[in-house]
């Protein structure tokens, strides 16, 4: 008997070709292989899956149905159901996989929210597998729109089985009312860490039904930048980063196409975080399309209800395999509109619609001369601060004035509606704690988000203009001592001289001579006087409030126009009269009527009381960060003195 012929299928199967023996097959030979049907069954589906595809491109079907179609219902799903999926793989075209229907999870997703447990059959991704980026991915029973591929189940699994959002439960996103998406206000906010974007905990072995993870693309960012970001999204689903890069002009909005006819069911989008000389952006699947606005993912990015963020068309470039990480390679397109829902079973896109962003201008200027970044960032409670964080941070990094020793000094604005503009002056010096770049990073994100996430801010923020100047070199200058040059005894209304004496970093020490007028009400007995930076300086101003109540408004704005320079010596008289601060000002020489009345206020209000008052009598420059104060006793004589 002439051996029978193999022929190679394309998914790695070999296939017995039976026509071409011209004898029989004895018996005994196909009991020898009958632990090769259940193979040769998985492969004969498979061949058939795909010569059906093949068969709806050949015939030009390859374009997913429309969401015209109708809806299939979730109470005709059953095992054994055959269903279609469209996902990008490669460019912007969906293509087709076959899906089969493993059955109905009950209440998976939560008490009502059911899940569809399918299996993807098809080369393309039994080989990928379930790919990040993929969420939101259509399936249609015929023309009927099922749902989306929205969940993955456990992580190196050998089948691709994903878990189907169904299309009733995203529909309830579309019917929302649309409003004008630069107005959104965010009805949450998220801290970033210890949940998922999709409001679950994070993964964990006994947990294996995940979201697809949201791939983001950073494009422009130093690896150092990409890692803070990873670390400061920890546990959300926002923390995997993809290879990327910008395909079109983002920044602008597309006027040839911002309708329904830029994409399709199965086409890739992305919501932008940042946009401009550098970008962050999230992608996912379009599950559905009307001529006003589109749902997609099939999962939350955020879950935090009404958002802005810019909608762009985007170009897949490959999409990677990995057995524990699979996602596609993406470019970013041309905006098409916004996004303005963000909710546990889809994202909503609105066509046309304009997202509120928020301008930073930064601009580095060093030996070396200088270097302007312009970008916009997300206006969202939970990530505005992170973003700003890392954008300025990425700044200083790639930049050749950026070194080991180099130190910043931040100075600019922050443009508020309803308020005037609130200045920044800053400055951190090599070799403190930590890298300088980041902590200055760290501090101006800090300082903004006091002021973005206040209660009681009315109205947007404009703008961020800062201005960075580089300095090749250590900047710190430290407070050794100081002393009364003029003798430690006085008179009211005297003129007295304080010495103070400072080091710079690796240069010899030497001595600064600041005078101040003693005022004239002051009576006999000892006064004390703070010789310090500008950072101990505020914090004798602003004393430490009792209780946990957050700072309002208006001590926030106050306390932030009322920082003293960094790089300046200060005299400071601490007379023994009461204090008050009140919304972020202090009231010097109180009566003690005034003090009695504010006492019962203070656990239910921004006061703090304090038994000396200080009082600013003169400053000098200091050459660099200073750093570091002393305490002198000073006794007042009566009587007037010699002048």
């Amino acid at each position: 008997m002439r051996p029978l012929l193999r022929r190679s299928h394309p998914a790695g199967y070999s296939f017995i070709d039976v026509k071409s023996s011209q004898k029989e097959i004895p018996a005994t030979a196909l009991r020898l292989r009958a632990r090769h049907w259940p193979v040769l069954a998985v492969a004969l589906a498979t061949l058939c899956a795909s010569l059906r595809l093949a068969g709806q491109a050949a015939s030009g079907a390859a374009v997913p149905p429309p969401s015209t179609g109708g809806f299939f219902p979730l109470s005709q799903v059953h095992r054994g159901l055959h269903a279609t999926a469209w996902t990008v793989f490669q460019g912007t075209q969906p293509e087709p996989m076959d899906v089969e229907i493993l059955g109905v999870l009950r209440g998976s997703r939560g008490p009502g929210q059911d899940m569809i447990l399918a299996q993807l059959r098809g080369a393309k991704p039994e080989y990928t597998g379930v790919v990040a980026g993929m969420s939101g991915s259509p399936v249609y029973v015929g023309k009927q729109l099922l749902g989306s591929l929205s969940f993955r189940i456990g992580q190196f699994s050998k089948d691709p089985i994903a878990g189907i959002t169904p299309i009733k439960d995203m529909l309830e996103v579309r019917d929302l009312p649309i409003r004008g998406a630069g107005s959104a206000k965010p009805e949450s906010a998220f801290s970033g860490q210890g949940i998922r974007s999709d409001g679950s905990s994070p993964a964990t072995p006994s947990a294996p039904f995940q979201a697809m993870e949201t791939p983001l693309v950073m494009s422009g960012f130093n690896p150092a930048a990409i890692e803070l970001w990873q670390q400061r999204m920890a546990g959300t689903s926002l923390d995997m980063v993809t290879a990327g890069g910008v395909g079109g002009s983002s920044t602008a909005e597309s006027g040839a196409r911002s309708s329904a006819e830029a994409v399709e069911p199965g086409s890739a989008v992305s919501a932008q975080l940042v946009r401009g000389d550098m970008e962050i952006a999230a992608t996912c699947t379009v599950t559905y399309v009307d001529p006003k606005q589109l749902l997609a993912c099939g999962h939350p990015i955020l879950q935090a209800g009404p958002v802005s963020l810019p909608m762009t068309t985007t170009e897949v470039v490959a999409t990677l395999a990995s057995p524990l990480n699979a996602f596609k390679i993406v470019n970013t397109g041309a905006t098409i509109g916004a996004f303005t829902q963000d909710r546990e079973s889809a994202i909503r896109g609105v066509f046309g619609a304009r997202a509120r962003m928020i301008p930073v201008h930064i601009a580095v200027d060093g030996p070396l001369g200088g270097k302007k970044i312009n970008v916009e960032v997300l206006d969202q409670p939970s990530l505005t601060s992170q973003a700003l964080l890392i954008t300025l941070y990425n700044a200083l990094l790639q930049n050749n004035q950026s070194t080991a020793d180099t130190s910043y000094h931040l100075t600019g604005t922050i443009d508020l509606d309803n308020y005037s503009p609130v200045p920044l002056d800053l400055w951190v010096s090599a070799g403190d704690a930590g890298s300088s770049s980041l902590q200055l990073a760290l501090l101006t994100a800090d300082r903004f988000a006091k002021l973005y996430a206040n209660d009681g801010r009315q109205g947007g923020v404009r703008q961020l203009d800062l201005r960075v100047e580089a300095i090749p070199h250590r900047v710190q200058v430290q407070l050794e001592a100081a002393r009364i040059a003029s003798g430690d005894i006085a008179h009211a209304g005297d003129t007295v001289t304080v010495e103070a004496t400072l080091r710079p970093w690796q240069q010899p020490e030497h001595n600064v001579r600041i005078s101040i007028r003693l005022p004239s009400r002051l009576e006999e007995g000892n006064v004390r006087i703070l010789v310090s930076d500008g950072g101990t300086l505020d914090r004798t101003l602003n004393q430490p409030r009792m209780g946990s109540q957050e700072q309002s408004m208006n001590s926030v704005l106050a306390a932030a126009r009322s920082e003293h320079a960094t790089d300046r010596v200060y005299v400071t008289l601490l007379i023994p009269e009461a204090q008050a601060g009140l919304d972020g000002q202090a009231l010097t020489s109180l009566p003690l009527s005034m003090v009695n009345a504010l006492e019962p206020r203070r656990a239910v209000q921004d006061i703090t009381l304090n038994g000396e008052s200080a009082e600013l009598a003169g400053e000098a420059p200091g050459g660099g960060a200073v750093s570091g104060f002393q305490i002198l006793n000073l006794h007042v004589e009566s009587g007037s003195g010699l002048h």
